[in-house]
């Protein structure tokens, strides 16, 4: 069975004062295998964000379902959802969402404030996560004392914290300059690697050639899916361009 299944999933909206609806999504599909390094590309307003907010367990669909590992996602209460988005889910943001009082280390730390660890686990865990994307010798720097590629691996280091089986990753290079872009994708390709299973949303079609396959989405409909054709190698973005 694979990791990810979304099942016939569909998003529509009714602003306050709209006679009708807008559908945002239309039925989308698609499955996604553990381990994959999967990309997700499409135009301004085509559904891919509103897609991976749906399986980051964060927007109920209007219809459809969401099953990772065996779990249908919206068929879990609230309080419960909340656990499962802790316990398998890793958040990767276009703006990082670092605090700007809190040092590296802190801001690590936080996905494990409401765990039962005491203080001194909590920052062996931050560590061993800074010390993982190449930051370990920076743990006591405060976001402004941090390039923006430092501080992107800063995030994905506290996406990792707590070793969830998937990392959802929301156009992670789009402040970024190509260079410092190139080294944050190569890294999650890393992570990927050691097994890592990652969504990836991106306008970047260098950044998508690091994956496994491209899924694309416009007008809210899932256009292209390359899984038929098989697994492919991923490749650092330097060494590859994305032809799809």
């Amino acid at each position: 069975m694979s990791f990810i299944i979304i099942e016939n999933v569909t998003k529509a909206y009714q602003p306050n004062g709209a006679a009708s609806r807008t559908t945002v999504l239309r039925g989308v599909s698609t499955e996604i295998e553990e381990g994959e390094f999967v990309a997700l590309m499409g135009p301004s307003g085509s559904g891919k964000t509103t897609l991976l907010t749906i399986i980051g367990a964060m927007s109920q669909p209007t219809d459809g379902r969401v099953i990772i590992d065996e779990v249908d996602v919206y068929g879990l209460s609230e309080e419960r959802r909340a656990d499962f988005r802790r316990e398998y889910l890793g958040f990767v943001f276009q703006q990082h969402h670092l605090l700007p009082y809190l040092t590296a280390l802190e801001n690590v730390m936080l996905p494990l404030v409401i765990t039962k660890l005491n203080t001194k686990e909590k920052r062996m865990k931050a560590q061993m996560a800074l010390e993982r994307v190449g930051l370990g010798d920076k743990l006591d720097r405060l976001p402004n004392q941090l390039s923006g590629g430092e501080q992107g691996r800063v995030a994905i280091a506290r996406a990792l914290v707590n070793e969830p089986p998937l990392i959802l990753a929301d156009e992670p290079t789009g402040n970024l300059d190509s260079r410092t872009g190139e080294e944050l994708i190569n890294l999650l390709r890393s992570l990927n690697e050691q097994g890592q299973t990652i969504l990836m949303v991106t306008h970047n079609p260098e950044a998508a050639a690091a994956t496994h396959r491209v899924l694309k989405i416009q007008d809210g409909l899932l256009m292209s899916d390359s899984a038929e054709a098989g697994r492919r190698e991923a490749r650092p973005m330097m060494e590859e361009v994305c032809a799809d």
